[in-house]
């Protein structure tokens, strides 16, 4: 006699499904998420001053925002999901401290937007606009992670600064091995039909432990195809814009931008050392309104001290070296010097410098012209050959 199927209705039933449904919860999943709101304000004074071939006002002084370190707020949150496995988020919004108004181009989270997972075991993967690999791994091993962009390479050619965030990015960050790190980001260009226009990718790796730590890493970007009214290339990668000074502007019709980096730094007692090296790469093609490669190779160390818990003190040096066809070449000879004073935990004030001498020829909308100064990811055009800035303010974290 055929045996009909069992019939999953009724108390039974539902007893069953529900217990199914628990057992393919994982462990832990009804623990507390938690959110977490953050930030940092930072308002000051800035003077600058041009004492060489400047074609503007040759001193000027303002009260401004985002010296020593950029203002934000954010939201940051976990969910543990079981297993050692967590559900995150980060949103982060840049503003001007001083007017009040949006940074990052005006978008609402401009300095970061992602979600992800994170495991203890596999380490973790994030969605999102964010920093790449190069920035995460290799960027707090610079002067730059003590006193922000003045102490940054020339005209910020490389990235330093970490002011181009990558939009559309995927990434992959492993577990910390003993202080051994990789990480992996690849961004789409999303244009249709176009695979590689606007994309973008990197790859980096640290070791952090104890008074020594090292890291290296590779960054690629691709300009996009966008054309503007005159023919040439309006910069739409996946990166945002690298093209934030006089040093490297002439430059922004770049089919492709490439970068890598080694850095160092070692602790001894108050004393920090630290050494770095980068090549940035921007090619051209049809598109670009200069031929061959601009090429810029920079070597920048910086020392810090500790006078007490309370003072940190620093100095710095970057030189910059162009070459290029056309007989272009430049170089820019930087030196910086800090001091910060903590009042407590999250509030501090301080006093940075930076001078920049510029030499040689380099490129403005195609055209051949005297290489101008510009300090760090600071520094502005005032087409002079020498800059001097003076920087003093009030951080405030929260």
């Amino acid at each position: 006699m055929t045996q009909r199927p069992h019939s999953f209705t009724g108390p039974r039933a539902l007893a069953l499904a529900a217990t199914l449904t628990l057992l393919a919860l994982p462990a832990g999943a009804n623990a507390q998420s938690n959110v977490t709101l953050y930030g940092t304000i930072d308002s000051g004074f800035v003077h600058a001053n041009h004492t060489e071939g400047a074609t503007g006002p040759q001193s000027r002084s303002m009260i401004t925002s985002n010296i020593i370190s950029g203002s934000r707020w954010g939201l940051r949150g976990t969910e543990p999901l079981g297993r050692g496995l967590s559900a995150m988020f980060q949103i982060e919004s840049g503003f001007n401290a001083v007017n009040g108004e949006m940074g990052n181009g005006g978008r609402a989270f401009g300095r970061k937007s992602i979600v992800g997972l994170t495991s203890t075991e596999w380490g973790e993967v994030t969605i999102g606009r964010q920093y790449d690999p190069v920035v995460n791994l290799v960027q707090g091993m610079t002067a730059d992670g003590y006193f922000g962009g003045f102490f940054a390479t020339p005209g910020d050619v490389d990235n330093y600064d970490n002011g181009a965030r990558i939009n559309n990015a995927i990434r992959y960050a492993t577990p910390n091995f003993g202080g051994l790190q990789f990480e992996g980001m690849y961004a789409s260009g999303n244009v249709a039909g176009e695979t590689g226009a606007g994309r973008s990718y990197g790859v980096a790796g640290a070791y952090n432990n104890g008074p020594l730590a090292l890291g290296a890493g590779f960054f690629f970007a691709d300009g996009g195809n966008t054309q503007k009214g005159y023919g040439y290339r309006e910069w739409t990668s996946s990166a945002g814009s690298l093209f934030n000074s006089p040093i490297n502007n002439g430059f922004r019709t770049a089919s492709k931008v490439r970068i890598a980096r080694v850095a160092g730094k070692y602790a001894v007692g108050p004393a920090i050392l630290g050494l770095s090296y980068s090549n940035a790469q921007y090619a051209s093609d049809g598109l670009s309104d200069f031929t061959g490669t601009a090429t810029f190779d920079t070597v920048n160390a910086f020392a810090t001290y500790a006078l007490t818990p309370a003072i940190n003190t620093g100095i710095g040096y970057s030189y910059t070296r162009m070459r290029g066809e056309r007989h272009l070449g430049a170089h820019y000879n930087q030196f910086n010097a800090g001091v910060t004073y903590a009042l407590s935990k999250r509030t501090s004030t301080y006093v940075i410098g930076g001078y920049q001498q510029a030499i040689g020829k380099t490129l403005n909308q195609g055209e051949t012209v005297e290489a101008t100064a510009s300090v760090g990811s600071y520094g502005f055009n005032a087409g002079a050959r020498t800059q001097l800035l003076v920087g003093m303010g009030l951080k405030h974290s929260f």
